[in-house]
């Protein structure tokens, strides 16, 4: 190797190599990745949970860089999962003063997050189903050929559809008063109603 004598024994390390990068310390790690198998589990990807959660347990923003280092991950891969993380409500840009580059911090309402994830891609989805069906009734409809029965069977799928709608639209509007006890817990001490408010 240039550089370097050979003496024929244990190859001498190259010059330009760099450091291993820190690891996250065991239970941050476990933290980290136990959200990001949850959120996986429920359909999302599993960085997308664990950029969160590394976020909400540091508490403080964290640039891009930062995350791609503390998680090692691409460059690429953080710019789209924080994309994604923000147009759901779960993490927030924020700039310092000091700052030249954005940061990025955690949404710490959990109820609020869930029911805004749940806003987000739940109701439309099913908004859309709904209104899918809706359609095809119509053209059914105006087919004129399509046998009572099946149209009966799909009167019924767009009736579940609808209802479906509905109680996803009214658990965004009382999930905070339902579960708002489970998840009191974890809602930031600023927003805990003071002693007058009680």
């Amino acid at each position: 190797m240039k550089g370097y004598l050979w003496t024929g024994g244990v190859t001498p390390p190259a010059p330009e190599a760099l450091p291993a990068p820190e690891k996250l310390p065991p239970w941050e790690t476990m933290a980290v990745e136990a959200v990001g198998n949850v959120i996986e589990f429920w359909g999302f990807k599993r960085n997308q949970g664990r950029v969160w959660a590394l976020l909400y347990l540091r508490g403080e923003p964290l640039n891009a860089g930062e995350i791609e280092r503390e998680l090692d991950l691409s460059k690429g891969g953080v710019s789209m999962l924080l994309r994604d993380l923000e147009r759901w409500g779960v993490v927030r840009r924020v700039r310092q003063p000091a700052d030249t580059v954005w940061r990025y911090a955690a949404e710490t309402d959990l109820v609020r997050m869930v029911t805004h994830v749940i806003e987000e891609r739940e109701a439309s989805f099913v908004s859309r189903i709904r209104a899918d069906l809706a359609e095809a009734r119509r053209l059914a409809q105006e087919a004129g050929v399509v046998a009572a029965e099946r149209l009966q069977r799909l009167e019924k799928m767009v009736t579940l559809a609808e209802h479906v709608e509905k109680a996803i639209r009214l658990f965004i509007k009382t999930a905070r008063l339902d579960i708002g006890g489970v998840l009191g817990a974890f809602r930031d001490e600023s927003s805990a109603p003071t002693k007058k408010q009680r």
